[in-house]
């Protein structure tokens, strides 16, 4: 592949070689999906089962911004936690790229998106989700949903909310944690999930092996790719950096405030 755009696990671009047996794909098709690690290059290798192809429409700045972040959110809440039409799915971190991605994933499902976000609210609210502020957000989700609580709840920012999150789960709700950037330790009230007859998991995607990552392109493939291609979902991105300015990036990566996907831009028509 060229021209690869992002760093780490994720990667898109134009495929220069193919392997042997290799039946999927051919050079100059545009494709995007996950590495084991090492996307931040101008190319890589990638087995054929972990990209798909990226829709015409699709601008090569937006496709990068789209496969982690949309993989992720796509297996966790739809996946694992089986979000249904009509249920409710609050959404932690909402602004950050996964957190917009769970957001359009939600809407497009039918469910009802609460989304919890420090800023940017109106950006938030654009996607189809109801915003909430971060403190106290339990208690707002009972008011909202008339103390019933939200069916899925996607944590994106670690072991501070898993109190409240107890609290604002609903019976057989279910916690999916996939980020815990402000804290990776919390108390668990067992009565209170056991109350809620509630489930609590945690997942990643660098850590499967390849029959796994596969699998979640595929159902990646299936119901939000056609979305993709008809503008239904969109990639949200924040900044894109040159290659030359890296450090630059992860500084902005760290830094609070931002909406959406931060870039590094291999190419040349970002």
């Amino acid at each position: 592949m060229q021209r690869v755009r992002k760093a780490r696990v994720e990667v898109a671009g134009t495929v220069v070689a193919c392997g042997a047996r290799v039946t999927a794909w051919e050079p100059g098709d545009r494709v995007f999906g996950i590495v084991g690690g090492g996307g931040l290059a101008t190319r890589v290798r990638v087995h054929e089962r972990c990209v798909a192809r990226v829709p015409d429409a699709l601008r090569d700045r937006d496709a990068a911004a789209i496969p982690e972040a949309f993989l992720t959110a796509h297996d966790a809440v739809r996946t694992q936690a089986q979000l249904r039409p009509g249920e409710v799915l609050l959404v932690h971190g909402a602004g950050g790229g996964v957190g917009t991605a769970a957001v359009q994933i939600g809407v497009l499902a039918g469910s009802r998106v609460l989304a919890v976000a420090r800023s940017r609210a109106d950006d938030v609210r654009a996607l189809g989700a109801e915003v909430i502020a971060p403190d106290g957000f339990a208690a707002a989700v009972a008011d909202a949903t008339d103390r019933r609580g939200a069916d899925v709840i996607l944590e994106l920012v670690g072991g501070p909310n898993l109190a409240g999150n107890l609290e604002a789960v609903a019976v057989r709700g279910r916690i999916v944690i996939v980020g815990v950037g402000a804290g990776g330790r919390a108390e668990v009230n067992l009565g209170r999930l056991m109350q809620r007859r509630a489930s609590i998991r945690g997942t990643v995607l660098r850590a499967r092996p390849l029959e796994e990552k596969a699998s979640v392109v595929r159902a990646f493939e299936t119901e939000v790719l056609p979305a993709l291609a008809a503008g239904r979902v969109r990639a949200v991105v924040d900044r894109v950096f040159a290659a030359t300015d890296v450090h630059a990036a992860f500084d902005h990566l760290d830094a609070p405030g931002k909406f959406g996907k931060v870039l590094v831009d291999f190419g040349t028509d970002a």
